[in-house]
């Protein structure tokens, strides 16, 4: 069985690197037809561009995605740079009239987007030719190789139970050399889809027939992204079986989370566009689908008749109603830990992670200034955005709410949300976005915090210290602590994934939804604040 387990990892590791390598392989260059084209489908009405366009990669054949990335970034810059200086100058001499017809060439794209889609036409090479033989040395082997690795463990196990033995000594789950190998992995990649997505041409003509059997349309980055996710997941998933085969309510979660991101995250979204409906997943409640009233989103809606009134309506219905009254009677775990494809890849992906999150009074301070700070943020901002809506007006209290929006995007959207909350997986724990920057995990926190039938129940007779539940706990709670006093969890930050009650070799921790009389103990009442209860315990 070892044999297996080693030649899958190298199987999978031949696969990780094919698909890094891949990224520098293929020429791309346009023809002048095919570049003619491209600019009257998007409507650029700048001379410059297409003079600057047609210099770089019409004239120079066999460029490498670098050098052609750089040469549309450099003439989407130059073009707009050039009218940007007529404005000005034309503002400056107070001729109005030149000066608002110039904004009619300045072109909106970002750099790295225009450059994506022009690579997408202009690829050439082993990825874009030969994608299903591409596919396999790449997906493929990463799957088979990570599945042969996997597997084995059910035999090799033995008799099913958790332990913490041995993972504050692995290289790969507590931060060594291959933790931090991963780290950089994962970070370089979410930088790579967020912000330049044309560098990664190659790894999206891979899922191309994938996309256009189910919307009908040639992959984006977002769809290489969902397919990954759901692959990932899959395979972890398979994991999460082997590793918790003794426990149910493991076996039933994991399930769950993979069928809503497969299902309901990534195939009818899609299958929604192949009908021309707005892409749509109908279990993203607001605000952590914190775009859901921005004006374009409402107008793409409304503009869709009856269907998209109905996805309006469900997404206020799920938000103000569903969720509060689901958080009442099963706590957020309903959510965070059996519906939501957040917390399913870090219930999958970053399961082997889950003992790195800190433990520390200072992290549960910090996690609740920075988490609530989100949340308010989140809800500024849809204020501004549905004033926006409504007024038809740009500025609220004299700020720009696009502004406003555009800031929340990058730094809780994107790099919050991507390149921390799962990048940092290997390093911080797998829970870091849930924990602290989820508008929704506050939102529903709040509900479970104060009006809930959701605790987790412990028999501190019964425990024997063993610290298998608070090394486990990914949301950072010290669940010893209150184990061995006996006393009930309540706290906002959890998300009900039972994992500190599938470890525990005595059965002291209980998942419950009972009447809400009894669930908050009373040193937590008079002391109104767990993190003051909590320096009581340790003391």
């Amino acid at each position: 069985m070892k044999i297996i387990k080693q030649s899958g990892l190298i199987i999978f590791l031949i696969g990780l690197a094919t698909f890094i390598g891949i990224i520098f392989t293929g020429t791309f260059s346009l023809t002048q037809s095919e570049l003619d084209t491209f600019i009257k489908e998007k409507g650029f009405k700048s001379e410059v561009i297409k003079t600057q366009l047609k210099n770089t990669i019409v004239e120079n054949k066999d460029l490498n995605i670098f050098e052609f990335s750089s040469g549309v970034t450099t003439a989407l810059e130059t073009s707009n740079n050039h009218y940007n200086k007529l404005i000005s100058k034309y503002n400056s001499e107070k001729n109005w009239a030149k000066k608002g017809e110039q904004y009619q060439y300045k072109i909106s794209d970002k750099p790295h987007s225009l450059s994506f889609t022009l690579a997408k036409k202009a690829g050439k090479g082993f990825a874009a030719e030969n994608t299903a033989l591409a596919w396999f040395l790449t997906f493929g082997l990463g799957i088979i190789g990570a599945l042969m690795f996997i597997i084995p463990d059910v035999i090799l196990l033995g008799k099913p139970g958790i332990k913490n033995d041995g993972i504050f000594l692995n290289a790969a789950t507590n931060r060594g050399w291959i933790g931090w190998f991963a780290f950089i992995f994962l970070v370089t990649f979410y930088i790579l889809l967020y912000f330049y997505p044309d560098y990664i041409v190659n790894w999206v003509y891979l899922v191309d027939p994938i996309s256009i059997s189910i919307s009908g349309n040639p992959a984006g980055q977002w769809f290489l992204y969902g397919f990954l996710y759901c692959v990932v997941m899959t395979v972890m998933a398979i994991r999460m079986y082997i590793k918790y085969r003794h426990n149910k309510y493991q076996i039933l979660r994991t399930t769950s989370v993979l069928f809503f991101q497969i299902v309901f995250a990534f195939l009818i979204p899609e299958i929604l566009v192949r009908f021309n409906k707005p892409w749509y997943d109908f279990k993203n409640a607001f605000p952590l689908d914190y775009d859901f009233f921005f004006q374009w989103n409402l107008k793409e809606l409304l503009a869709s008749g009856g269907f998209g009134l109905f996805i309006l309506v469900w997404g206020i219905v799920l938000t103000i109603v569903i969720v509060p009254v689901m958080v009442y009677f099963f706590g957020k775990r309903w959510y965070c830990s059996w519906v939501c494809g957040c917390g399913g890849l870090a219930e999958t992906l970053g399961d082997p992670y889950r003992q790195l999150s800190s433990k520390t009074l200072l992290s549960w301070r910090v996690e609740r200034i920075i988490i609530h700070s989100v949340l308010i943020f989140v809800l500024v901002m849809t204020g501004f955005a549905l004033y926006t809506f409504f007024t038809q007006k740009g500025v609220v209290l004299g700020i720009q709410t696009q502004t406003i929006k555009d800031i929340y995007g990058f730094l809780i959207g994107s790099i919050f949300a991507g390149v921390i909350g799962t990048g940092f997986y290997p390093i911080f724990g797998n829970r870091v976005w849930c924990r602290f920057g989820c508008p929704l995990a506050a939102y529903l926190g709040f509900v479970q915090r104060f009006k809930s039938r959701f605790r987790i129940s412990t028999n501190g007779g019964q425990c024997i210290s063993c610290g298998n539940c608070s090394t486990y706990c990914e949301q950072g709670i010290d669940v010893r602590a209150y184990a061995q006093k006996g006393e009930n969890i309540v706290r906002s930050s959890c998300v009900g994934c039972g994992v500190c009650s599938a470890v525990c070799p005595r059965g002291v921790l209980k998942l419950e939804n009972g009447p809400e009389k009894g669930r908050i103990n009373p040193t937590e009442i008079l002391l109104g604040n767990d993190v003051d209860l909590m320096e009581l315990v340790n003391k």
